[in-house]
């Protein structure tokens, strides 16, 4: 990856790449869901167990790490890939399903890639039992010429193979302990050993460069955008629009293109958002407009019928049923109530007083006018029915009701500019 960040980190549609993969396998409602990793990292997952591997020396050795944890498990142990993101937890059913059927010692999945390059090759058997797997940096040139790959994705007897691991030895040209060792030991002792090939090539595929991360998001977007199609949503553009997995829609929802909705996003029946909206951690409710070129910040509620509309930025504000703030205004830290219309060009002045303190909240009521070119200073609240001249900078509180002027007084200079033109002839 080229990158200071570990490559199971690296993030693709608002998740890490281990994320996807923990995702896919808490679909499978695991006994234990244990997580390898380095020194250092214990603090990175928040709901999984986390066995330490002390060195990297391989794929065996990971498993190994994880043996003290499990108690030594006799049972099935599926053992995943922390890089594999498009990994769906249907295709790790039909695995256990066929290592069950098999009354297997370990099944291994695998799948055919068009170029193979440094993925282990599957070496199998005239029956289609595994005869064993070698690594691309081992393997001979008729080896290497086999396009059925390790995904290094497998299923495990756990009272078969933690023996197994013991007898383990570095006798590779990483010099590192590896899982395919623990398969060829097995095939070699008698043991029967299952392949089984993954249907769709791309899922059990790893992300080892910024190219392949970008591939594998983009599949995710499209399995994202399909989801929400097949369930009632509008996706006017799939190929420009970025829905996060956190993100809910419900039916009748219109999504434009250049879209990206992010976090704990949520947009009613009958909204419509785009195009060229961002929406992060927002509640979009329905029959909501969105856009063009909007920004919702995190803390964003749109109550029902309400409008976001060009070049406006809202955080952290409730903006209440019906009102609008259509174009080119700053909302943040407020409250509006419902009916409201925001004019062009407002802004809520929100910073702290004291340093280290919360923002000051502005409030405004229900079925304001307000002018174009106001800046409500926080702490501050208008009343419900008060109007507001244009260009005023509000820093009172405004009656109901209310008629709020504060602006400098116009003064017109008579023959300003004849005065002007004589001065230049001088």
């Amino acid at each position: 990856m080229r990158s200071r960040t570990p490559k199971h980190f690296h993030a693709l549609l608002g998740r890490r790449l281990v994320d996807w993969v923990l995702d896919a396998a808490r679909g499978l409602a695991p006994e234990r869901l244990v997580v390898v990793a380095a020194p250092g990292y214990e603090g990175e997952f928040a709901d999984v167990e986390i066995a330490i591997q002390p060195e990297p020396l391989g794929t065996g050795h990971a498993l190994a790490s994880a043996r003290e944890m499990l108690g030594g498990h006799g049972g099935e142990l599926l053992v995943l890939s922390g890089d594999s993101p498009l990994l769906r937890t249907e295709t790790l059913k039909s695995l256990l399903e066929h290592h069950r059927s098999n009354s297997a010692a370990a099944t291994v999945l695998t799948f055919r890639h068009p170029e193979p390059d440094g993925y282990g090759r599957v070496l199998l058997k005239d029956d289609g039992s595994l005869r064993g797997i070698v690594e691309a940096t081992d393997a001979t040139p008729e080896e290497l010429a086999v396009d059925e790959v390790n995904s290094s994705i497998y299923v495990f007897d756990g009272a078969r193979v933690w023996p197994i691991l013991e007898r383990l030895e570095p006798a590779n040209a990483q010099g590192e302990l590896y899982l395919t060792d623990a398969v060829h030991l097995l095939v070699e002792a008698g043991e029967s050993v299952a392949a089984y090939r993954a249907l769709d090539p791309a899922e059990p595929a790893g992300v080892n460069t910024r190219v392949e991360l970008a591939a594998a998001t983009a599949v995710l977007q499209g399995r994202i955008n399909e989801a929400h199609m097949l369930a009632g949503v509008t996706v006017i553009d799939p190929t420009t629009t970025w829905i996060e997995p956190s993100v809910e829609l419900e039916p009748d929802a219109v999504v434009e293109p250049f879209t990206l909705l992010r976090g704990r996003t949520r947009v009613g029946a009958g909204a419509q958002v785009g195009p060229h909206v961002v929406a992060v951690d927002s509640e979009i409710g329905p029959r909501v407009v969105v856009g063009p070129f909007c920004y919702l910040r995190p803390g964003t509620v749109l109550e029902a019928n309400a409008k976001a509309g060009t070049f406006v930025e809202i955080k952290n504000s409730r903006v209440g049923e019906g009102t609008k703030v259509p174009h080119l205004s700053y909302i943040g830290d407020a409250d509006i109530g419902e009916g409201t219309n925001i004019a062009a060009g407002n802004i809520t002045v929100n910073f702290p007083h004291e340093q280290g303190k919360p923002k000051s909240r502005t409030t405004i009521g229900r079925n304001v006018r307000t002018g174009v070119q106001n800046a409500f200073v926080a702490p501050v609240e208008i009343g419900d029915g008060a109007w507001v001249a244009a260009g005023s900078v509000i820093t009172k509180d405004v009656p109901p009701g209310a008629l709020a002027v504060a602006r400098a007084r116009q003064e017109n200079k008579e023959g300003y500019a004849d005065r002007g033109a004589e001065a230049d002839d001088d």
